[in-house]
């Protein structure tokens, strides 16, 4: 399982990100933004997980990020990824940090993220 804190370290050390509580509505919800540019390369939120895929009940923390459009497909036959929640489903998927997605798989995912939203 994959922690919000964990990833907040990593953007940190990385990229001098500090993520950002935006939404007064959604307090748990943080947004990863380039310094330079302003643009997000990521959000961190925890949502319902019925939202993505009609199973379980409760809540679970997911990171959306941008991809290429051509790896979509791929990913999302692996366990965890799902169609981008709160983003658009074209260039962006969701990752849920509570199944069996690697820290080191999020990390190369954030990575692609970053240089894509350059």
């Amino acid at each position: 399982m994959v922690t919000r804190e964990s990833i907040f370290a990593y953007v940190e050390s990385t990229y001098g990100t500090m993520p950002e509580k935006t939404f007064s509505k959604f307090p748990e919800y943080r947004i990863l933004r380039h310094k330079h540019n302003k643009k997000w390369y990521g959000l961190v939120m925890n949502v319902p997980k019925n939202k993505l895929n009609n199973e379980g009940k409760g809540e679970t923390d997911i990171i959306d990020i941008k991809v290429v459009p051509e790896l979509i497909g791929s990913l999302l036959e692996k366990k965890g990824y799902y169609s981008a929640y709160h983003m658009n489903k074209e260039n962006w998927i969701s990752i849920d940090l509570k199944s069996c997605v690697s820290l080191q798989e999020v990390k190369k995912m954030i990575d692609i993220s970053y240089e894509l939203t350059k």
